[in-house]
């Protein structure tokens, strides 16, 4: 199993050694969303709202690990329906666990690449660091990473049954989950009746606990525990949708159709 999963993760891990773009596409709208909202922090901060600073850098940073995570398990995907390679990949000898847990991974790279650059940045340019929050960011970190492989995956078996035309999702699923996980504002701002869709999300409680823990100093290990609970039931939801999706796209020819439009 592990050479197989090795092969599949150095075959997307090669494409980054000459392409500048896919370079780029890890740092640079990270990069630009984090000179947007370093601005307007500082506007804050001159404001004499140095707390408020502080929750929009953190929510930035910490919303672009669900962000990267999601969005690179989906466009690794993506590519083999770009350069015609679906069929030969799942003709392959490969398991469907193992090509998950590959794209999961490049994932969790890039997530983790582009966390550590912008917790830099904001340290130079804002005087924000990130990484005060200690310990506590480590499960903040595996919370976001584990929601966005389950909305990459379902996001992915939507792809694979209706091809091209759901590839927008990719970029519009995370921003239609960014309002109502409360990323930028507490939950408390949502109307009544979306705080109980918000609080379905794991992602609302990494952005609260993150709150609780810039404003108090202390990790809320209730909101963590609704977190993890949450993500293993859409982790075990949005692997068996895939595994049904591709099985159904198998057996009535969607991969074959995509692949040639």
């Amino acid at each position: 199993m592990w050479t197989r999963l090795s092969g599949l993760l150095l075959r997307h891990l090669y494409l980054y050694r000459r392409s500048v773009s896919r370079i780029m596409e890890i740092v640079f709208w990270p990069v630009m969303s984090l000179m947007v909202w370093g601005f307007l922090s500082g506007y804050l901060k001159q404001m004499d709202l140095p707390i408020a600073v502080d929750y929009l850098l953190g929510a930035m940073i910490l919303w672009e690990l669900l962000y990267r995570s999601q969005q690179s398990v989906t466009l690794s995907l993506t590519e083999e329906f770009w350069v015609k390679n679906i069929i030969n990949l799942f003709v392959a000898p490969i398991r469907t666990v193992e090509l998950v847990l590959t794209l999961c991974v490049i994932g969790l790279i890039k997530a983790f690449i582009a966390m550590v650059f912008l917790g830099i940045l904001a340290w130079y340019f804002y005087h924000f660091n990130i990484f005060t929050m200690g310990p506590g960011l480590v499960p903040f970190f595996a919370n976001l990473i584990l929601f966005g492989w389950s909305v990459g995956m379902i996001t992915m078996s939507l792809i694979l049954r209706f091809g091209h035309a759901a590839e927008a999702l990719i970029w519009g699923v995370p921003f239609l989950i960014q309002p109502i996980s409360a990323v930028f504002y507490p939950v408390d701002a949502l109307p009544p009746w979306l705080k109980t869709i918000a609080f379905a999300l794991p992602s609302t409680h990494v952005f609260e606990g993150m709150r609780a823990v810039l404003n108090t100093g202390k990790m809320d290990t209730a909101l963590l525990t609704y977190a993890f609970g949450l993500n293993l039931a859409y982790l075990a939801a949005g692997g068996l949708f895939f595994a049904w999706m591709l099985r159904q796209a198998r057996i009535k020819g969607y991969l074959s159709r995509t692949s040639i439009e």
